[in-house]
């Protein structure tokens, strides 16, 4: 054993490989004690993410439903200039979320994901609720995208009943997912290289319509920024029965569908356990993320804001059906201007999307249980792996969480879309929340031990204000995204709205560690004052005082 008060500088490569082995197989090691090493080779996860895999995840692995479906939404409520406004700042709230997980991602790629760095840089009771509230983000998210899929599917046809197709699908990414990081890296690209396609496609679409280039050569412009169709939107107008009230709160709930919208882009600090060359290629695709952002996030709602009136009443129809090419603002454009048969190419491409998103959260789910149990945080069964590095009990436990999605069966599937939209995003919110602390946390280290942030692998700009203003703004959208559950009060949307934040603190705050000592410590003593026999009256009396 090295002895490590006295070799407290052990940097050669030979001799630090020699004592991390050893010490994760011993339990007393000071570094296992603190659970800072990665599992041994043998039994943790394999690096077969490639960089162009890396970077394609970045670039397309997390758009999904909310910005081709959820921006329809938005519109209606903020307006063209609204929306815009609102997918902008929370998009750079994203941003620096992103920046700050890339700089202590490069500097410790390792296999357990946020939680390790919660654990790291603020304690280990804060790295236990971020691990498991990430997790119940998955194990919520994974089947709200079965559950769209299905209702995707129903667009073309009614005569299959959708609990068929939830199996298909869920059987589909089970099987992915357990032919290994390989498998799932290179699926992933190429879902994440035809998402980037189609959207490209959609925005250049989009463009094409408002200069002009439709059937009816309409020139459009900027026409639906001007009244009654914009600049801004009304919300709840008719309740809180005033027009200023009314488009503030439409320009706040396009922050918060523009929240849920880029929740999910943090995925790539999961995946840097299985990266090659992680830190090499963690900085490259967090900086893509920043064009992906610019491009599709804030350039497909400008686009969506000059094709489509928000006061367009099918567009509102769209909203309601939650799923399918009728629900995203992109075909209500190609109907208004009378292009026909793209609706099913649009629906095919909105499929896609959702399973390529349902299948990248499995994985990100069974990693996180993952993560956790190796840390010590959930049953040690779960950090078992095959010869192929898939956590296949993490996995199991996480497909079968994809059960909730029958909760449609009785249950209409846009309620239940509702339902898991407000968790995910809560959960998320405070994934984004921890992030941010974590990672200011993380600075402050480096200052106190003397290390300048210029010679880490990749240093996030703007910083320290950028992980403070994420870190408030998003606190801000939080406590006020369920704004609408009290116009008029909604049960159901209350709960869904707000259980993350109870769920987190009650996994927060630490109520065991220690007291087993104490119990123990206690009953002995009681043990020894019974040996002394019964007490006498005056000694009652005194115990009585």
């Amino acid at each position: 054993m090295v002895d490590y008060e006295k070799s407290p500088s052990v940097v050669s490569s030979s001799i630090e490989k020699d004592v991390r082995v050893k010490d994760v197989q011993e339990e007393d090691s000071p570094y296992n004690r603190g659970g800072l090493l990665d599992p041994v080779k043998e039994e943790t996860l394999h690096r077969g993410l490639s960089a162009r895999q890396i970077s394609m995840i970045a670039l397309g692995g997390a758009v999904g439903t909310g910005l081709i479906i959820g921006s329809g939404t938005a519109l209606v409520r903020g307006g063209p200039l609204g929306v815009l406004l609102g997918y902008t700042f929370v998009g750079m709230v994203c941003y620096m979320v992103m920046v700050s997980l890339g700089e202590m991602a490069a500097y410790l790629p390792h296999k357990k994901g946020f939680a390790g760095y919660a654990t790291r840089f603020v304690d280990p009771a804060f790295g236990f609720a971020l691990g498991w509230n990430y997790l119940m983000k998955y194990l919520i998210v994974t089947p709200n995208n079965i559950n769209a899929a299905g209702v995707v599917i129903q667009y073309w046809t009614r005569h299959v009943h959708i609990a068929v197709w939830m199996v298909i699908f869920i059987a589909f990414i089970f099987f992915i997912n357990l032919l290994g990081v390989r498998v799932f890296g290179e699926l992933e690209f190429w879902f994440s290289s035809i998402k980037v396609i189609t959207l490209v496609g959609l925005l250049i679409m989009g463009i094409v319509i408002d200069l002009g280039g439709n059937p009816k050569h309409d020139r459009i412009g900027f026409r639906y920024w001007n009244p009654p169709d914009g600049p801004m939107g009304h919300y709840l107008k008719d309740q809180v029965h005033g027009e200023s009230l009314s488009i503030f709160l439409g320009f706040w709930s396009t922050l918060v569908n523009a929240l849920f919208a880029y929740i999910g882009t943090e995925l790539i600090g999961v995946t840097v356990g299985e990266a090659q060359a992680p830190r090499k290629n963690i900085p490259i695709a967090i900086r893509r993320t920043f064009f992906r952002i610019l491009v599709f996030y804030i350039g497909g709602v400008f686009v969506i804001g000059l094709v489509v009136p928000s006061t367009d009443q099918t567009l509102f129809t769209a909203n309601k059906a939650k799923a399918g090419a009728a629900a995203s603002p992109f075909v209500v454009a190609t109907t208004l201007v009378g292009i026909k048969v793209l609706n099913h190419i649009i629906n095919a491409a909105i499929l896609l999307f959702v399973l390529s998103a349902a299948n990248s959260d499995l994985y990100i789910g069974s990693r996180t249980l993952y993560a956790l149990a190796v840390e010590g945080n959930a049953p040690k069964i779960f950090t078992k792996v095959n010869r192929m590095g898939v956590p296949y009990p993490a996995l199991i436990l996480c497909t079968a969480f994809c059960g909730l999605v029958f909760l449609n069966v009785s249950s209409s599937s846009a309620k239940v879309f509702t339902w898991f939209v407000n968790l995910v995003s809560t959960f998320g919110a405070i994934t984004w929340i921890c992030i941010c602390y974590s990672h200011i946390r993380f600075m402050k280290a480096l200052r106190a031990q003397g290390i300048s942030r210029d010679t880490l692998p990749y240093k996030a700009p703007f910083q320290p204000f950028g992980s403070w203003f994420a870190l408030i703004s998003t606190c801000i959208i939080t406590i006020f995204k369920g704004f609408d559950t009290f116009i008029p009060f909604t049960k159901d949307t209350f709960v869904t709205s707000y259980i993350g934040l109870p769920a987190f603190l009650m996994f927060w705050v630490d109520l065991i560690t220690g007291k087993r000592e104490i119990d123990e410590e206690e009953e002995r003593f009681n043990r020894q004052e019974e040996l002394k026999g019964p007490r006498t009256k005056w000694q009652k009396f005194f115990d009585s005082l």
